[in-house]
C-alpha cells in the first residue's frame, strides 16, 4: 500500500492490512510494502486484468449490509470476472477510500476489520494474495462514502482465454448453478428496517456472498467444449445481450428450463422469472458450447442446466427470442442493470 499522509490512523491500518494479507505465495515476488508489487505469471500463460468499484450507495448500504459481506462481494466481483474468461487468480490489489471518522471511532474501525475479515475469507478460500493497492480518505466531510476498487490479475494459458466472442449458431446455452436468488435476497434485506448484524454461515445467502464460478471455469477450460462465456452480473437478459452482439448471433431461451433459486422461487412465478432474467448479481456463469458436446449435469459440484440455443444473426428477428409454454415465443428485451440508465431503466437503484 502507497502511504501518504492522510488522517491519522492510515499507517496504523497499512500495517494491519500488511500483517493480515502476509502471503508466501510463489506468484508474487513483492508485495505490500513497495511502490509496486512485482509478480511472477506462469510461464505460457497470458495474464487478464480486470477491476469493479464497490461504491457505498451503489453496491451497498451501511444500514442493510454486514461488512463481511461488503468485503466478500468487493472480491467476488472480481473473482468472477476472471472465471468467466477461465483465468486463474495471481495477485489481487485494492484501493480504499473512508470517511475520517471511520478510522478514530470504534465502530468505525470494527466495519473496517469486518470487511477484511470477509475479504480475507474469500481471498484465503481461492488462493489470493493481496499484493498492494491505495487508501485514502474519501470526500465529503460528514457526508463523506465508502469507496472500494479492486483490481484482479490472473493467468490463463495463452491463446485458450474463454471469450464472449466465440459462440456459434447451433450452439447450447447454459448455466451454473441458479438464477434469481440474489435479487430475492436483496429486496427482502432492502425491507427490513435494521441492518443484519452479522451472518453465522455465507451458505445459501446468493447476494450477500456469492460464489465465484472459478473452478467451474477451470473444469470448461480443462474439458474445451466452451465456445463462449460470460458472468451473470447486470441480468441474464442483460448479459446474453451482449453475448449475442459479440458472436453475431440470436438466442432462444426455453423459460421452463430456467433454474429458479428457492429464495426468488417464493416470490411467486411472475416475479421469480423476473428476477431470473434481470434480476442480476446471481454470478454464475452463461456459456456455450456445440449442441454435439457431452455436457455433464454438474461440474465442479455445481449444477449446469441448458436453458437455449444460439441461432444464425438475422436483423428482422429479435436478438433474444423467450419460450413460453402454451404462449409462444416472445421477445426478451434487456431489463437488468445498465449504468447511466434513466432511473425508470433502473429499478434496483438503490443499491446493488
Amino acid at each position: 500500500m502507497k502511504k501518504r499522509s492522510l488522517p491519522s490512523g492510515e499507517l496504523g491500518l497499512i500495517e494491519q492490512i500488511q500483517r493480515d494479507f502476509a502471503t508466501n505465495s510463489s506468484a508474487v515476488k513483492l508485495g505490500i510494502g513497495d511502490d509496486c508489487a512485482i509478480l511472477r505469471p506462469p510461464a505460457g500463460c497470458e495474464v487478464l486484468v480486470t477491476t469493479d468499484f464497490t461504491l457505498e450507495g451503489r453496491h451497498f448500504r451501511r444500514d442493510a449490509h454486514p461488512p463481511e459481506s461488503v468485503g466478500h462481494r468487493c472480491l467476488a466481483r472480481g473473482l468472477s470476472d476472471l472465471a468467466a474468461m477461465g483465468a486463474t487468480p495471481l495477485a489481487a490489489f485494492l484501493s480504499l477510500a473512508l470517511p475520517s471518522s471511520m478510522l478514530t471511532k470504534a465502530e468505525g474501525r470494527t466495519w473496517i476489520a469486518k470487511f477484511f475479515s470477509g475479504l480475507r475469507a474469500l481471498a484465503e478460500l481461492h488462493s489470493v494474495p493481496l499484493a498492494g493497492g491505495d487508501t485514502s480518505e474519501s470526500p465529503g466531510g460528514k457526508n463523506a462514502l465508502i469507496l472500494a476498487d479492486i483490481v484482479l490479475i490472473g493467468y490463463a494459458p495463452k491463446g485458450k482465454a474463454l471469450r464472449r466472442s466465440g459462440a456459434f449458431p447451433g450452439d447450447a446455452l447454459y448455466v451454473t448453478g441458479q438464477l434469481g436468488g440474489a435479487a430475492a435476497e436483496l429486496a427482502g434485506m432492502l425491507g427490513r428496517r435494521k441492518r443484519i448484524a452479522s451472518v453465522k454461515t455465507t451458505e445459501d445467502h446468493p447476494h450477500m456472498f456469492p460464489e465465484p464460478r472459478l473452478d467451474v471455469a477451470e473444469a470448461l477450460l480443462r474439458r474445451g467444449v466452451a465456445t463462449a462465456c460470460i458472468d451473470i452480473s447486470d441480468g441474464l437478459s442483460t448479459d446474453l445481450a451482449h453475448l449475442c452482439r459479440a458472436s453475431g448471433v440470436n438466442a432462444e431461451i426455453e423459460q421452463e428450463a430456467l433454474p429458479i433459486h428457492p429464495l426468488a422461487a417464493r416470490l411467486g412465478a411472475k416475479s421469480a422469472l423476473h428476477a431470473a432474467l434481470h434480476g442480476g448479481e446471481d454470478y454464475e456463469l452463461l456459456f456455450t458450447a456445440p449442441a454435439s458436446a457431452r455436457m455433464p449435469t454438474s461440474l465442479a459440484g455445481v449444477p449446469l442446466t441448458r436453458i437455449g440455443t444460439l441461432k444464425a444473426r438475422r436483423t428482422s428477428q429479435p436478438l433474444m427470442t423467450l419460450l413460453v409454454p402454451d404462449s409462444g415465443p416472445e421477445e426478451l428485451k434487456q431489463g437488468g442493470w445498465e449504468h447511466f440508465a434513466k432511473p425508470s431503466r433502473n429499478a434496483k437503484k438503490k443499491a446493488r
